[in-house]
């Protein structure tokens, strides 16, 4: 049985896609201070007064937002290392594309969370050519 596969265009686009989110998350400022500084403007009709409208609950969301985003991503990621295709070890007439099922959860690969991972990130899979 053959474990060492080449990494799965698909799983690889979403994996990066990730991980570009990641990294810009943790270079973007915490709005956590900024909104209690900007709570302190807003005005009767429930506004800070600034070019655009920003409402209590925009304040409460972009509170948190940063941190949020993170623990979320480094969720998908690890989703992610534990959803990857393996080599189910069935006999196959086509050696170039063996049987892949998925590591963690045993469906034949793409698996299902791989799929919906990858359709949320608007990296949707899109199935090899069928073999002739």
């Amino acid at each position: 049985m053959n474990t060492e596969q080449p990494e799965d265009p698909q799983r690889q686009r979403l994996r990066e896609h990730l991980e570009t989110i990641l990294i810009r998350t943790e270079k973007a400022a915490s709005w956590h201070e900024e909104a209690g500084r900007l709570r302190g403007l807003v005005n009767h009709e429930g506004f800070v007064p600034v070019r655009t409208r920003l409402a209590v609950e925009d304040l409460d969301f972009l509170s948190g937002a940063r941190e949020d985003l993170i623990t979320f991503t480094e969720l998908t990621l690890r989703l992610l290392d534990l959803h990857q295709p393996r080599d189910a070890g069935g006999i196959t007439s086509d050696t170039a594309h063996p049987i892949l099922r998925c590591r963690s959860c045993m469906w034949r690969w793409p698996c299902p969370t791989f799929r919906a991972m990858s359709e949320a990130f608007g990296t949707a899979f899109s199935p090899l050519p069928e073999s002739a």
